[in-house]
């Protein structure tokens, strides 16, 4: 099964990782957060991602980054070999949720899926009146009776 380690601001990283313990809590060994403060050194920042990629003890790893071009996903570039592990950067739940499910699949299938899943989980959402309503405005004073 392939390993995913998020790497972004804190406290992204370790929110995200959360969010997707509470939709599917038995993927808790496999997936990883590092959550990168303002003030961490990059080199730092390196070292605890290399450790976390160790203990995540997977032969591949899916890497979720925040912000391309950002010191999270700097330090993800360096360790993104393109062999055992990929990087896809704009990491948000959808992406991560995406990404739980297909962990059986080949690592490029998988970075193809999270980055779907991302792209796919972002639209805009318009209002709507709940359904049974007529979506009437009315005068404050005016008072409607449900049956």
């Amino acid at each position: 099964m392939i390993g995913i380690l998020l790497i972004a601001h804190a406290p992204l990283a370790s929110a995200l990782r959360q969010c997707a313990l509470h939709v599917f809590p038995d993927c808790a060994t496999g997936v990883l957060a590092l959550d990168i403060q303002p003030d961490d050194a990059p080199e730092d920042s390196l070292k605890r991602a290399c450790e976390a990629m160790a203990e995540l003890g997977t032969a591949q790893v899916l890497l979720l980054s925040d912000v391309f071009g950002a010191t999270p996903c700097n330090v993800a570039q360096q360790l993104n070999n393109g062999l055992s592990t990929r990087l896809v950067a704009g990491a948000n739940l959808p992406m991560l949720l995406r990404s739980v499910c297909y962990r059986h699949e080949s690592l490029e299938a998988l970075a193809a899926r999270a980055q779907a899943g991302g792209t796919q989980g972002v639209m805009t959402v318009g209002s709507t009146a709940p359904q049974n309503q007529s979506g009437k405005r009315h005068a404050p004073s005016h008072r409607d009776h449900q049956q």
